[in-house]
């Protein structure tokens, strides 16, 4: 046998025979699927007791604390590679750190670092003076603002069939954080529409009119953010909201009834709490008449 002949008997037997399959030759791709196997992962999860899942969590966790706020974290595709876990498994470690706040997802963006909530304490002071004492720079976008017949329970809370309408928008370094929705009365500040609103309201009704905010009531409650104002405060709708409704007043006169609607992702209210010692009733003492 000639060696051109070998040599073509050796070929025709070591091609690959595609006649059996329904594709095109030219077109056949062979499976790689196992070609990942054995590949060195950068940061593997430990085996054992505790769930990869969760193992998986504390390390994002770690990682978003040094990316910072607003910072994008690596697709379910890198995290898959970077940790050799499945993507079932980084999908149940991202949810749970969206629901703690630690991260937030943007529809068809990605997910992101989320900013640290603001923390209240329950005291009487304006927006822009809570968020100065944070060391954050207030500002207002004015909504609305008319003289106009206020709602039954407002007129009810003034005693008059006139207020003032005031609706703003509050930010803090920018970020929307709150809607409000406010009352003032007309009696105590008869042309308060002509004042700048973009400030402390409680700063200038003092001042311009010597009308010194004292006492207040407020309730506090949740909700779901709604289509408006969840466009005004930037977030999905039905984003978790506390809403706070604050009756205030200046030496027993009501002056403000405005209802804030805060997101709740980020803000957040701190409360102390103590119980109240009762002394127990005195029995009568010995040698004492009763």
């Amino acid at each position: 046998m000639c060696v051109t002949s070998a040599i073509s008997r050796v070929m025709a037997v070591t091609m690959l025979d595609t006649s059996h399959l329904d594709v095109d030759p030219h077109w056949y791709v062979p499976d790689r699927t196992n070609e990942g196997e054995g590949r060195e992962v950068p940061h593997p999860l430990l085996a054992g007791p505790r769930p990869k899942h969760a193992q998986l969590r504390d390390a994002l966790a770690d990682l978003a604390g040094d990316l910072g706020p607003d910072a994008a974290i690596p697709s379910e595709r890198e995290l898959t590679s970077t940790y050799g876990v499945s993507r079932a498994t980084v999908r149940r470690a991202v949810e749970a750190l969206i629901g703690d706040g630690l991260l937030h997802r943007v529809h068809g963006k990605g997910t992101f670092v989320a900013r640290p909530r603001l923390e209240s304490r329950l005291h009487l002071a304006s927006f822009s003076q809570d968020m100065r004492r944070r060391g954050l720079e207030p500002s207002t976008h004015l909504l609305g603002l008319e003289l106009a017949e206020p709602p039954a329970e407002v007129a009810a809370w003034f005693d008059a069939d006139r207020a003032w309408r005031i609706d703003r928008l509050r930010l803090a370094d920018d970020q929307p954080i709150a809607v409000e929705a406010s009352w003032y009365s007309a009696d105590l500040l008869p042309d308060l529409g002509g004042h700048d609103l973009g400030d402390s309201l409680y700063a200038l009704i003092a001042d311009a009119y010597g009308v010194v905010i004292d006492a207040a009531d407020q309730t506090l409650w949740g909700e779901s953010a709604q289509d408006r104002t969840a466009k005004l405060l930037d977030c999905p709708s039905h984003t978790p909201l506390l809403v706070f409704r604050r009756l205030s007043t200046s030496r027993g006169r009501p002056v403000e009834h405005v209802v804030s609607r805060y997101r709740g992702d980020r803000y957040q209210l701190h409360m102390s709490l103590s119980r109240e010692e009762t002394a127990p009733p005195a029995g009568p003492q010995e040698g004492n008449a009763p």
